[in-house]
């Protein structure tokens, strides 16, 4: 289904770029897109996709900021400089860690979410020819 889908848009995109039809029939199809965009159905999907942005967005610098807090303070301790530069780059080992595997949860969290959006789509758009736009 995720083909089709990029097929049809593909083909959408080319043509409207590279139609020779003039700006009367591009001006027809930006009105018919502007009508599909401005669909309830479709600008839930919008919400639902800014909704995932704004959390997902925010696992990974809450990351990176708790792991800047533990190498600083793991430097900053009463030992000699040696062994703070030893226990900084041990934490700091350790967290690159941390915000590595948070990086990829938060990339296949977004995956499987546009995956999902565009299976939904393709699932409830009309059949061609059966009534469509």
């Amino acid at each position: 289904m995720r083909g089709k889908a990029g097929l049809v848009v593909g083909l959408a995109v080319g043509y409207v770029l590279g139609t020779r039809a003039g700006r009367e029939r591009y001006e027809q199809i930006k009105t018919q897109w502007l009508k599909v965009w401005n669909l309830d159905p479709v600008q839930e999907q919008v919400g639902k996709v800014k909704e995932f942005a704004k959390t997902s967005a925010m696992a990974l610098p809450s990351t990176l900021w708790d792991s800047a807090v533990k190498v600083t303070k793991a430097a900053s301790g009463k030992d000699t400089v040696g062994q703070k530069l030893d226990a900084a780059l041990k934490v700091s080992k350790d967290q690159a860690d941390d915000v590595g595997r948070a990086a990829k949860t938060t990339a296949k969290a977004a995956k499987d979410a546009v995956e999902d959006l565009v299976e939904e789509a393709t699932d409830d758009a009309p059949a061609p020819g059966r009534g469509g736009a």
